[in-house]
């Protein structure tokens, strides 16, 4: 997953920015409304952390702003207000939760894997594809029950892809999600990505994968077709080796 994180508390910034680091997450941070705003339109961030009160604008306005713009990421506001009405007032014009300071890492962890499902189409943490299970609260994937072990990478491409189950995912988006422009590589390491993971799930599947490749535009994960089953498109015939227990990618 990819979080924007609105906080100017450096202390409550750094405390979640880490909380979500260690969780795996790709975590873009600023003190200011306004630049949350510019670049929540720009990237395809999964979900918002927001504050209310920060230094430029306050954090419903910047709900505003995003909602009127049309932007749908989910959003999570933190705040020092208590109130009922302020609650309200933030679910109203487009929040999707409300978290009162202080709170419990572990509670904002879990709220916000589950506004981001929600959105997603997903009621439980619990992701099916055929003979496939992920996991997204310990990020495990099982083939039949059986645990396939996977890099920080290859789960997060294979998550992204399953969040978004039938949608056509761009290689800039596969990069943007794991590396949040931040000393990103070329695009063609994705191609790389994509294929280590396809070797693991086909050695686990018998030759079946479920990841397509859109040609032109990047690549998609769509429900299994039991007719396919044990079959192999014609570009990965050379893809079937055995599963291996690491990788350095």
């Amino acid at each position: 997953m990819r979080i924007l994180l609105i906080e100017d508390d450096i202390p409550t910034s750094k405390g979640i920015e880490t909380l979500l680091k260690k969780e795996g997450v790709t975590v873009d941070t600023t003190s200011f409304g306004q630049y949350g705003i510019e670049v929540g339109k720009i990237y395809d961030y999964d979900g918002i952390v927001l504050d209310l009160m920060l230094p430029d604008i306050d954090g419903v306005e910047v709900i505003k702003r995003l909602r009127s713009a049309n932007i749908k990421t989910p959003v999570i506001v933190l705040s020092g207000l208590h109130e009922y009405q302020d609650k309200i007032n933030c679910l109203n014009i487009g929040a999707d939760d409300y978290i009162t300071k202080p709170f419990e890492s572990k509670e904002l962890l879990s709220r916000i894997q589950a506004v981001i499902r929600r959105s997603r189409g997903h009621a439980d943490s619990l992701i099916k594809i055929g003979r496939m299970t992920v996991n997204l609260q310990n990020r495990h994937v099982h083939i039949d029950g059986a645990l396939l072990r996977l890099t920080g990478k290859e789960y997060s491409i294979l998550e992204l892809l399953c969040l978004r189950k039938g949608a056509t995912l761009t290689k800039d988006m596969f990069l943007n999600h794991l590396y949040g422009g931040m000393d990103e590589p070329e695009l063609k390491i994705i191609d790389v990505f994509v294929c280590k993971l396809r070797k693991k799930l086909m050695a686990a599947l018998g030759g079946d994968c479920y990841i397509e490749t859109v040609w032109g535009r990047g690549y998609t994960i769509k429900d299994a077709d039991p007719s396919y089953e044990g079959k192999l498109s014609p570009e990965l015939t050379d893809l079937r080796p055995n599963i291996g227990t690491a990788d350095t990618l």
